[in-house]
This record gives C-alpha cells, sequence and structure tokens, in this order.
C-alpha cells in the first residue's frame, strides 16, 4: 500500500457509481462476480497487511454480511482470509435464500469449506475477535437500518475489535454522507473503484476512519467515456490499494 495520496483522484457521486456498474456489465462484460472477487481480495489483503500483522493465521475474524453485492464482498474475503489460515466466523443478516443471486453462490463455497455460518437475529451478540469485517450494507442503503443489519451494526460498535468496512460504513449514505442510526463506527474503510462523495462529509468522516482505495478493474477508458467524462489514469499501476486518508 502507499502512503496518503488522493491527487488527481475524483469522488463519484451515487449516480455515477451506479453508472460504472452498469457500464462495467453491459458495456465491457466485466460482471458482478468478477468485481465482487476484486473487491473482497482486496478488502482480504488490507485486512492481512493493516489488521493481522501480515499473519492472518490462527486470528479471529468476523464477517457481517448483508444479502447484497456488500455482503458478497465480505463473503469473498471471508474465504480468502479462511484459506489464509485464519479462524473466520460470517454472520448474515439474512438466512441463504434470502441473498441475492451471486453473493449466494459465494456463501455456497464458503458452506463447502467448512467455513462457520451464522444467521443474525435482532439480538445479535458478537464472541470474542481480532477484526470484524463490516459488509452489511453498502452504497444501496434507504434510510435507517433495520433489524437483524441494524443489530449487527450495534453489535459491531459495542466490540473492543477494530472493524473495517466495506465501501461505505454500513449506515452511511454515500450520497449525502448522512449518517443514519444506526451506523457502523469503523477503524478504516476500503472504498471500491473511485471514493464516493458523502464519504467526505464532515459527519460521515468520524464513521469513516481511515479511507482506501481499491482496485475492481474498472478500465480508464470507462471513466473517460459519456455520460461521467472523468480523466482518471492508471491510478492503480502501483499497488492494488491505495491510501485516501
Amino acid at each position: 500500500m502507499t502512503g496518503t495520496n488522493n491527487a488527481g483522484i475524483p469522488f463519484l457521486t451515487t449516480e455515477q457509481m451506479r453508472e460504472v456498474d452498469r457500464a462495467m456489465i453491459d458495456d465491457y462484460g466485466i460482471h458482478l462476480i468478477q468485481m465482487m472477487e476484486n473487491a473482497g481480495r482486496n478488502l482480504a489483503h488490507l485486512a492481512r497487511r493493516r489488521f493481522l500483522d501480515s499473519d492472518p493465521e490462527g486470528r479471529r475474524v468476523l464477517v457481517l454480511a448483508g444479502v447484497g453485492g456488500n455482503g458478497g464482498g465480505g463473503l469473498v474475503c471471508a474465504r480468502h482470509l479462511h484459506n489464509w489460515g485464519a479462524k473466520v466466523t460470517v454472520w448474515t443478516s439474512a438466512p441463504a435464500d434470502h441473498l441475492t443471486k451471486v453473493p449466494r453462490h459465494q456463501l455456497s463455497i464458503l458452506q463447502r469449506l467448512h467455513v462457520d455460518l451464522l444467521v443474525a437475529d435482532e439480538n445479535a451478540r458478537l464472541p470474542d475477535a481480532d477484526l470484524i469485517i463490516d459488509a452489511i450494507i453498502g452504497y444501496s442503503l434507504s434510510g435507517d437500518p433495520r433489524g437483524p443489519a441494524a443489530s449487527l451494526i450495534r453489535a459491531a460498535n459495542d466490540h473492543s475489535a477494530p472493524v473495517l468496512a466495506l465501501d461505505a460504513p454500513s449506515g452511511i449514505d454515500t450520497a449525502a454522507g448522512t449518517v443514519h442510526d444506526p451506523s457502523i463506527n469503523a477503524t478504516a474503510t476500503v472504498t471500491l473503484a473511485l471514493p464516493k462523495e458523502g464519504l467526505r462529509s464532515e459527519s460521515a468522516r468520524e464513521h469513516v476512519g481511515e479511507l482506501y482505495l481499491a482496485d475492481i478493474s474498472v478500465p480508464p477508458k470507462l471513466y473517460g467515456d459519456p455520460p461521467l467524462n472523468l480523466a482518471v489514469g492508471a491510478i492503480f499501476a502501483k499497488e492494488e490499494v491505495l491510501r485516501i486518508w
């Protein structure tokens, strides 16, 4: 990872990020499962280096995963950390049949690997751990988190372990930077492709913690094409994960 470096890296609105996701799939044929694998792998790399002393073997990691793409990235991260020797436990905010198609596929891999899988209820209590991965809710948040998702957020905030959030701390609106109740208090956040505009609002930054940017293989040409018209170079030429602040 490089040191703090945000020179020339633009922030995206939520609508622009939706356009990135659409263009990746429709225009470039880079599908969700590929983006998810890149996101989860880079999340695991940062978890290993920043929080697990570059050696996850035997370390206890709790992965909190939602039902959509953000949760799927967390499940990929869980697989990599498990493969690297960490003692991983996954808590999902809903049963497997409530997950969308690609995250459900990622969960099925963990089932085959016999990773510990639990479904949260509205009174979640988390065991001791060295690290918590927050992959409950990404940029698709709409209003205050509810039900088991909210329960997991509160349990993570009450825990003594550091929290590493994927894309945005769950409960933070990436468009306006609104802090919903509850919202994750992250030690660090790994956002994807380009950083989201709402993450730099004064209220959100208190929940974001250290901000990192991870490569999910978006072609620079995609950013330069209409309707985005953004000049983004090969920002990941030297590292797949950059520190923004």
